[in-house]
């Protein structure tokens, strides 16, 4: 009985979505348009380089190697094993979805548990600097020193979230652990599990290399699929006055814990699509600003259904479970805000009140060299995406022949 109900629901959410697509056909098309514009210009390019390095130190065995090294650091503070540094460093330079792509690589090459591989998922997967300085900051606020108090509140958020993570599942470590890890770091270890992970795998140079290339490009194609459908369905659901009457229910909320009412729309929006949401953020004008930077800071800690959806995809090959990284993404996002309260004034007011007293002349510098990167993103993002996107089918095609 609980399968067919399922099974009603999912469907006439397809069939009633697909008569709105039908209804609304241009603002779907202009929604749709606005979401692959934002992936073949920013994310597939930025994200790219990160996926393809990721698969190749794999492959080399380089994340054995950090794995016995960082094993003293990981353990005692997050209870995963050291391999997980290179995701979590990785998640943080490059943005999500990196995290969970490498934690699934990790569980499927037995270095994580099940229940290691969620703990890591749940704190792995950060947005990029190059986001939250570059879109948020300075495209959508206008103000480079912004991206300091928001970034700092949301990388220190999820080691938090991950410390707090650490304790989630002791009860099946024991009979859930893949090996026993050493506490103490050896090099020489390190060198000699890094060296037997290249032998095992037997595949030629090329072939990894082309691997490397494929598996990059068929999750940046998901996660394009994923960025332009989460873009149609925010948009048909403001169509058809769905969001403005969740909204209404979040401004009791908002009026109780003494936030501004009109950032309830934007906040909904968010929770859909971080981009969007931020975007509509920044067009309310509030008293006081920190409301706003409370709310911005709640839905990148959240992530948004959007980027959620594609880490679910991605785990879903895996037996790692997605409601722990949901929890761990609500928890993120009150952290992050906590934080944003805490370290607003230090951060940001004092911190502003003396750079606008002392080189008043600067002010413009950083501002103008993040638009820069932005603007050259544009316009070769676009090109870097084709091209690659040339060499996969190439490599695809070229199999297929030998085959």
């Amino acid at each position: 009985m609980k399968q067919i109900v399922k099974t009603l629901m999912l469907s006439g959410f397809t069939i009633f979505f697909a008569f709105t697509l039908i209804k609304f056909p241009k603002d779907a098309l202009e929604a749709s348009i606005r979401g692959l514009d934002m992936w073949w210009e920013i994310v597939f390019p930025s994200l790219l380089p990160f996926f393809i390095i990721a698969d190749l130190l794999l492959s080399f065995g380089v994340v054995r190697f950090l794995g016995v090294v960082f094993e003293p650091v990981m353990r005692p503070l997050f209870n995963v094993p050291g391999a997980g540094s290179f995701a979590w460093i990785m998640g943080m330079a490059s943005g999500y979805p990196t995290g969970a792509k490498i934690s699934v690589r990790l569980r499927e090459e037995k270095q994580l548990s099940r229940i290691e591989a969620e703990r890591l998922v749940s704190f792995t997967n950060a947005s990029s600097p190059l986001f939250i300085f570059g879109a948020i900051s300075v495209g959508f606020f206008h103000n480079a020193k912004l991206g300091l108090l928001l970034a700092t509140c949301h990388y220190v958020g999820n080691a938090l979230v991950g410390i707090c993570m650490r304790f989630y599942g002791k009860s099946e470590d024991k009979k859930d652990k893949p090996y026993k890890s050493k506490r103490k770091a050896s090099l020489r270890r390190a060198f000699r599990e890094m060296h037997e992970t290249r032998m095992m795998d037997t595949r030629p140079l090329g072939e990894v290399m082309g691997d490397a290339v494929l598996n990059s490009i068929k999750t940046l194609v998901m996660v394009g699929g994923f960025i332009i459908l989460f873009s149609v369905v925010t948009k048909l659901l403001f169509l058809i006055e769905v969001t403005p009457i969740i909204a209404f229910l979040f401004q009791t909320i908002f009026q109780m814990i003494g936030l501004p009412v009109e950032l309830a729309l934007p906040f909904i929006s968010g929770l859909f699509e971080i981009t969007i949401g931020a975007n509509l953020i920044s067009k309310v004008a509030t008293d006081p600003f920190l409301a706003s930077i409370i709310i911005v800071s709640f839905i990148l800690g959240f992530n948004g259904f959007s980027v959620q959806a594609q880490v679910a995809s991605i785990i879903s090959k895996t037996d790692i479970r997605f409601a722990p990284y949901f929890f761990a993404r609500i928890l993120h996002g009150f952290i992050a805000s906590f934080l944003i309260i805490l370290l607003y004034k230090p951060l940001y007011v004092n911190r502003h009140v003396f750079e606008m007293d002392e080189v008043p002349v600067t002010k413009p510098i950083q501002e103008e060299k993040l638009f820069q990167v932005l603007e050259l993103m544009a316009q070769i993002g676009p090109i870097i995406t084709i091209l690659f996107l040339s060499i996969g089918a190439f490599i695809l095609v070229n199999r297929q022949r030998k085959n």
